[in-house]
């Protein structure tokens, strides 16, 4: 029964040890990172989408604005337009120019936006870069770590099979029922009439009443006990 339990004891550890790696923590915290590092070139790619379509929006408006400016004014160097005609198309001319100095100052504030948007994206996209790196690393290193921890695991549980057929039945089922509820402590040693599973020391009358259970068990925690 003890040597079931101490291989149950080790087989306990070592899962606890698989679940509680170091490498895990840290790989949480990198793919949480690596997530908002996501989220975050998502939303910069949007935006510096929007801002390029601006730019080539403003700029094929600027082109054809251009293009009518130059229009207009071959019309005015053509001549044969009356006074009245030429002091508008000047007008007119005059109006495009300013859209024009306009658009050209808007776009200027816009490849500005360009340039700083896409510094930033490529700040993001590095950062994910380094943060992708880090979590394969951590990947590979929990992958080696498990497959260690799952080889003991499975030879533990090789010698396991070897103990559990020389249990008794109902005394197996006790234990089997014990473990959960007992911090994976289902059978202690009864040292000197100290639990070796709650460390109750019993008194010689105590003793004598523990041991006349088939199983013995512990008054305090109802441990299995085995008396050594």
């Amino acid at each position: 029964m003890l040597d079931l339990q101490s291989v149950d004891t080790e087989i306990d550890q070592l899962l606890h040890r698989r679940r509680s790696l170091p490498e895990l923590e840290e790989f949480k915290l990198v793919n949480t990172r690596l997530t908002a590092l996501r989220e975050t070139a998502t939303q910069q790619e949007a935006q510096l989408g929007e801002t390029v379509s601006a730019v080539n929006k403003g700029e094929g408006e600027l082109d054809l604005t251009d293009k009518k400016r130059a229009t207009e004014e071959m019309r005015m160097f053509a001549g044969g337009l009356s006074a009245k005609d030429l002091e508008n198309l000047q007008r007119e001319v005059e109006m495009l120019g300013r859209q024009i100095d306009a658009a050209e100052e808007e776009i200027l504030g816009l490849l500005e936006v360009r340039d700083t948007q896409d510094a930033a994206l490529l700040e993001t996209t590095s950062a994910l870069a380094i943060a992708e790196a880090g979590s394969s690393e951590l990947e590979a290193a929990i992958a080696d770590q498990w497959r260690e921890i799952d080889a003991e695991v499975a030879g533990q549980q090789e010698r396991r099979n070897d103990f559990v057929p020389l249990i008794p039945a109902e005394l197996l089922e006790l234990y089997e029922e014990l473990r959960p509820t007992k911090e994976g402590i289902g059978a202690a040693r009864l040292v000197e009439g100290v639990c070796g599973g709650c460390h109750l020391s019993l008194s010689p009358a105590e003793r004598i009443e523990v041991l006349r259970e088939d199983p013995p068990r512990c008054l305090q925690c109802r441990r299995i006990l085995v008396p050594q």
